[in-house]
């Protein structure tokens, strides 16, 4: 009987330590954004870019890849989200030509290439914009678990877009890591795209 129980005893130390051990697992980083590895939706697009090529997101590959949905015409989240990810690629340093910078609209009816190219300077040049059909726009928004919709203005060509404010992380192996929230700041951006690039 002494013999069972300390048998049983061992047995359940070692269920214990095993456990402990994969609850921290030192192989697993940690991240300011949600880390969203492994997730079923947002698997990438082709479209056409605001320099008339049609392009894949796994084009990318090799190149940490933000990913945020907005619109040219947009008072406060857009250019704030896109200024942000231009510091982001400045507090990057040497490593800042590692992080492509990736803007998808949702009002394709007003943002044509020509206005797209020209936004995209205003942050930084090597910036993509992407510019979906209204058909595929549907289809990548519903991919991306993106929200969208058209806000009537006093005029028809005044109108706002409502639409999701975050952005999408994709490593340099093309995987989805992480969904960062509007608002979190570069520095936090930043310090998750070092972890991904080590």
């Amino acid at each position: 009987m002494h013999l069972f129980k300390r048998c049983f005893f061992l047995s359940a130390l070692v269920v214990v330590l095993a456990t402990a051990l994969v609850a921290c697992n030192p192989d697993k980083p940690s991240f300011k954004a949600i880390d969203i590895t492994g997730a079923d939706y947002a698997k990438g697009f082709t479209l056409s870019d605001h320099n008339g090529q049609t392009r894949s997101l796994s084009d990318l590959k090799g190149q940490v890849v933000v990913v945020f949905f907005g619109y040219t015409q947009c008072p406060d989240v857009c250019p704030t989200s896109m200024t942000e990810l231009a510091e982001v690629k400045r507090l990057l340093g040497s490593q800042g030509d590692k992080l492509q910078g990736v803007f998808v609209t949702v009002d394709p009816a007003r943002d044509t290439p020509e206005v797209l190219k020209a936004y995209m300077a205003n942050f930084d040049p090597s910036f993509i914009a992407f510019i979906p059909t209204p058909e595929q726009l549907a289809l990548v928004a519903k991919d991306f678990k993106v929200y969208y919709k058209k806000v009537d203005g006093k005029t028809p060509t005044s109108y706002t877009m409502d639409h999701s404010a975050g952005s999408y992380v994709f490593d340099a192996q093309g995987n989805l890591r992480l969904f960062s929230r509007y608002g979190s700041g570069p520095q936090a951006l930043a310090e998750d795209i070092r972890t991904l690039l080590k």
